[in-house]
């Protein structure tokens, strides 16, 4: 046993966000023993942001990490031959949304006109809205736009300051029913619904690291799948090893918020049929030309340079039935 511990490869993982319900996979792939039968000891590091993990894993800080693609394609736009990638699509439909009260006037994308949306500057959805408001054929200059810390997000819509706030469907959503707006209140318009073909959140690697250790990248996410369908299978398993690691969290509100990631944003028609972690080329596509409509790249888009399917394991490991 002791020569089994001896050649475990310690892997630190950078994730986007604190720890929360969709957080719980990964924690569940290092109780359920995946990652060990991997030969490998995870040591999972909190995020402050979907942007956060991208120079961490570009600069070799961490060989692997949790992250937004578009902002990743927009990184390594600016940051060319930079060492990173995206290994494997999780959010196959992202939660980037638009969150209103209803008794605010906010129901639908137009609703947005004439009204104060608050916005973190590092939120991965605030870096999507340009898109969103194109394909809502949206008049921007009659949204005002409010940056707002992401701790005072939701209380600010909460208090009726702002009528909408950027964020994961997810996260705010039950951020504000747990600060008592009631549910009926509060509209979600989920970015995917409404013109984007964006794709979300990805286990994301340092690519002079996989290049040189591709098993166990390959070892990494084979894990990473078998977390995500315990998790599936018994989310209030996984909500158990998600309060080990934060006691001070909420189970029930935590185990709703991983349920909603699952089927929303996980679970999807595409990642049931063809197993998690890969993606459509052609939507890939379509994806490009969403960000390239607000911003300009400095250098031709190049899908190969954003996401390699190299090191995803067989169909069969990545199955979440």
């Amino acid at each position: 046993m002791a020569g089994s511990v001896l050649a475990q490869t310690d892997l630190p993982f950078a994730l986007d966000w604190k720890f929360e319900g969709p957080a719980a996979p990964y924690f569940v792939a290092i109780d359920k023993g995946h990652f060990e039968a991997a030969d490998l000891s995870v040591e999972i590091s909190a995020g402050q942001g979907s942007l956060d993990a991208i120079p961490k894993v570009a600069t070799g800080a961490f060989p692997v990490g949790f992250a937004d693609i578009n902002s990743l394609i927009k990184f390594l736009d600016q940051n060319p031959g930079a060492p990173v990638t995206a290994v494997m699509m999780v959010y196959d439909k992202p939660p980037f949304a638009i969150i209103g009260r209803k008794s605010l006037g906010v129901e639908m994308p137009k609703d947005l006109e004439g009204r104060v949306l608050g916005a973190p500057p590092p939120d991965g959805a605030w870096a999507q809205f340009p898109a969103f408001a194109i394909a809502n054929d949206l008049d921007v200059d009659a949204i005002t736009v409010e940056p707002v810390g992401f701790p005072t997000r939701e209380p600010m819509l909460a208090e009726g300051n702002v009528a909408a706030v950027t964020g994961f469907s997810f996260s705010s959503y039950l951020n504000l029913v747990r600060l008592g707006v009631p549910e009926d209140d509060i509209s979600t318009i989920l970015m995917a619904d409404y013109g984007l073909a964006l794709y979300g959140n990805a286990i994301i690697v340092n690519t002079d690291f996989a290049e040189a250790n591709p098993e166990i990248i390959k070892g990494f996410l084979g894990a990473i799948a078998a977390g995500w369908k315990d998790a599936i299978a018994d989310p209030a398993m996984a909500i158990e090893s998600l309060i080990e690691r934060n006691p001070a969290a909420d189970a029930a509100l935590e185990q709703r918020r991983l349920e909603l990631s699952i089927d929303a944003n996980v679970a999807t028609d595409f990642a049931m049929e063809n197993g998690m972690g890969g993606i459509d080329a052609g939507r890939m596509a379509t994806a490009i030309e969403q960000i390239a409509q607000t911003y300009e790249f400095q250098s031709a888009p190049d899908a190969s340079l954003y996401f390699t399917d190299a090191y995803l394991p067989d169909a069969d490991t990545r199955m979440l039935k």
